[in-house]
């Protein structure tokens, strides 16, 4: 060995990196053992209601935020926010492209509207209300999240128009899964526990004198809720919220429903004549005209609405209620 000497510090060296990468992996080992929960089960984390917010990014303008929401976070189809939004398919998928764009080169590190993101709450709900029951029980769930963090009467009327809609779940369909009417549903399937909880919430944003349009359509789930039987139900008062809700939005479908209020408290010739005044093209037009027609007398003309109805309806359980509809009138003629 021509260097022992060399060698002994060579070899004491190695020995010394050896024992230095040993502590250091064992250090290691111990502050991952540190970090890592306790045993039981994990604290869930769920940034869902964050992710609604920052989707509604103050360089959109509401319209875009909402649709732009509802199909990255809400999961919606563009056809689904296309009916929602009364446009064609095309239209609002040109919109989501545009929003997608305007946001493809901003940080996300501020916070979109609140109203938008009620908004975009309300219809994920009216989604899943007229289908996937999920969707609705989500939306529920993100609404009870955020209406006690902030400081807006409309997110206390939101949750308590979905829980008063919501309440009514089980007695909107037959057991063969056909839709069953407001008036013919058996009330004590009712969720009274949901109603109660959604009248108390109503209550309380009402008493705070910002009157929205949440707060309103919930007034008028809470009469529907409130009368034993639909005989029972008092549309005089439920028309003069349909006209505070006009006033409010100006909103066409609400005029839709409002002529039907109208009619049932006024009868059915007045229900016609302020239908005539809308636009025929609006959904569920032709058979909210049926049904008045019916109650009028015009059997003939109700079947023949109905049956056209059917044909404009946009899911099956709608299409198939209202073609039953059109072979009970013709049945009856």
């Amino acid at each position: 060995m021509r260097d022992p000497k060399g060698w002994l510090v060579t070899v004491a060296w190695r020995k010394f990196l050896d024992a230095t990468r040993a502590d250091t992996a064992r250090r290691r080992r111990e502050h991952r053992v540190d970090e890592e929960p306790a045993p039981g089960p994990a604290p869930a984390v769920d940034d869902t209601l964050q992710l609604y917010f920052l989707c509604a990014h103050p360089s959109l303008t509401p319209s875009s935020a909402v649709a732009l929401t509802l199909r990255a976070v809400g999961g919606l189809t563009t056809r689904q926010i296309a009916q929602a939004y009364l446009v064609p398919e095309a239209t609002m998928a040109q919109r989501i492209s545009r929003a997608k764009r305007t946001v493809s080169g901003v940080r996300f590190n501020q916070n979109g509207d609140v109203a938008t993101v009620l908004r975009v709450l309300y219809l994920v709900f009216n989604e899943g209300y007229s289908g996937d029951v999920d969707l609705a029980a989500e939306a529920i769930r993100l609404t009870r999240q955020l209406a006690p963090r902030v400081d807006h009467p409309e997110a206390a009327g939101l949750l308590a128009l979905m829980l008063l809609h919501h309440a009514r779940r089980a007695a909107r369909t037959a057991p063969d899964g056909s839709l069953v009417p407001l008036a013919e549903q058996d009330r004590g399937r009712w969720d009274t526990d949901a109603i109660a909880e959604g009248v108390v919430i109503l209550q309380a944003a009402l008493a705070r004198d910002r009157l929205g349009e949440f707060q309103a359509q919930a007034a008028i789930a809470a009469l529907h809720a409130d009368a034993p039987t639909a005989e029972e139900t008092d549309w005089v008062q439920i028309v003069e919220w349909y006209d505070e809700l006009t006033r409010l939005t100006d909103n066409p479908v609400v005029r839709l429903n409002r002529a039907v209020a109208v009619a049932e408290a006024d009868g059915p010739r007045a229900g016609l004549k302020e239908l005539a005044a809308l636009d025929a093209s609006l959904p569920r037009h032709t058979a909210v005209a049926a049904y008045l027609h019916e109650h009028d007398g015009d059997l003939e003309t109700a079947a023949r609405l109905y049956a056209e109805a059917a044909h404009k309806a946009s899911n099956l359980a709608e299409r198939e209620h209202l073609t039953r509809q059109a072979a009970r009138l013709n049945a009856r003629r």
